[in-house]
């Protein structure tokens, strides 16, 4: 059984897709994080986003991030999607879906997966103001 399904796309994320790998009879509970964007950062409107990423470490990254959780979690079944390219407000750059026996599991590892791929996955988010833009979370 595939427990894990990681994607960067160029197309719009499809949250379906997430939740029906995700569904199983043995598990109680499904965590969702829906990432969106909004349309202000520090007072200033955001017009849009631009993702870009080094694909291949990325999907490595997320893979190492599905696996940990996975492990350290005790779920069933995760998903991982991330956006690439041009997002307007409201769209949606991140989903992730766990599912787990337990709901407390479930809820620790979707915020346990999000976390962590803020902080080593490189892909990278520059934000479109009507003044001008600026690279946010410029790491790993």
């Amino acid at each position: 059984m595939n427990k894990t399904y990681i994607k960067i796309s160029s197309h719009s994320l499809n949250f379906q897709d997430c939740y029906d790998f995700v569904t199983d009879p043995k598990c109680g509970g499904i965590a969702i994080f829906i990432g969106t964007v909004r349309n202000t950062t520090n007072n200033k409107k955001v017009k849009k986003l631009d993702f870009s990423t080094y694909e291949p470490m990325a999907l490595k990254e997320m893979q190492k991030i599905a696996n940990s959780t996975i492990e350290k979690f005790g779920v069933t079944k995760i998903a991982i999607h991330h956006a690439k390219g041009i997002l307007k407000i409201s769209e949606i750059p991140v989903i992730i879906t766990v599912s787990s026996p337990h709901r407390k599991a479930a809820f620790e590892a979707c915020q346990y997966a999000i976390d962590n791929l803020k902080e080593t996955v490189p892909i990278w988010k520059k934000e479109h103001f009507s003044d001008g833009e600026v690279w946010v979370n410029a790491h790993p």
